[in-house]
């Protein structure tokens, strides 16, 4: 979500090397990000008529958007807007009891947006929360993470790992939860809540990129179990993560 498409597109491209694509029908206030010619992520102008902040949201797709939002409201949490159409599906936007935001996606997932270990992919999504093991029940209970896969359907594994609740699909790391600060010592200003981790080829490199794109480091480049790390804001204030993987 964004104030300024256009800024927004400039920025992410000199930052993670987005072409992009225009979504929605060539609605002209939302554009599709690409690498190599798969779809990675979605921009839309949409921040102020929403009434939402400059931020990336991370989405999670559901088989029926009002029996999700059902769930969600079952397990204390509260639904902020939807489900409406949205392209050729429905969306809701949600909060988790400690109002950490995300969205539901019902409809088809196009395969291409799997663009595997490109740089400027999604690499992984980590939640910021007070109790992650809490976290973990609600979003499993919302999400059925905790029911096994038949034949033919990918693996859905939820463990801990590296003082943190990981959940993998078909063995890869997708996301993550941890406690921590937010949990030990609250501040109003460090929120829980979903952060985005985009793939790069060199941490450093993209933290220089952004700021002369204009953009500010909140946590300079360091090592992490998931590979070298930063924390950076674009110039309308979206925060975001870029990491680097391994070896």
């Amino acid at each position: 979500m964004a104030h300024d498409l256009a800024a927004a597109q400039d920025f992410y491209a000199a930052v993670l090397g987005w072409r992009y694509k225009p979504g929605i029908q060539g609605r002209g206030n939302y554009a599709v990000a690409l690498v190599h010619g798969s779809p990675v992520a979605g921009l839309a102008a949409g921040a102020r008529l929403m009434g939402f902040p400059v931020c990336w949201t991370a989405y999670f797709a559901a088989a029926s958007a009002n029996r999700t939002a059902d769930r969600v409201h079952e397990r204390g949490a509260t639904i902020a807007v939807g489900p409406i159409p949205f392209g050729r599906g429905r969306v809701l936007w949600a909060a988790d009891p400690d109002n950490a935001v995300f969205g539901i996606w019902e409809g088809e997932v196009d395969p291409d947006w799997r663009a595997g270990r490109h740089a400027g992919v999604p690499a992984r999504l980590e939640l910021r929360t007070r109790d992650p093991f809490a976290s973990a029940l609600f979003y499993g209970g919302v999400f059925d993470w905790d029911v096994q896969r038949g034949e033919g359907r990918e693996s859905i594994d939820i463990g801990y790992e590296d003082d943190r609740v990981v959940l993998r699909i078909a063995d890869e790391p997708v996301a993550d939860l941890l406690g921590g600060a937010v949990e030990a010592a609250p501040d109003p200003r460090v929120r829980p809540q979903w952060h985005v981790y985009f793939r790069v080829d060199s941490t450093d490199a993209a933290a220089a990129a952004a700021l002369a794109a204009g953009g500010t480091i909140v946590s300079p480049p360091d090592d992490s179990p998931f590979g070298r790390t930063a924390a950076l804001r674009d110039p309308e204030g979206g925060l975001f993560h870029v990491s680097e993987p391994e070896g």
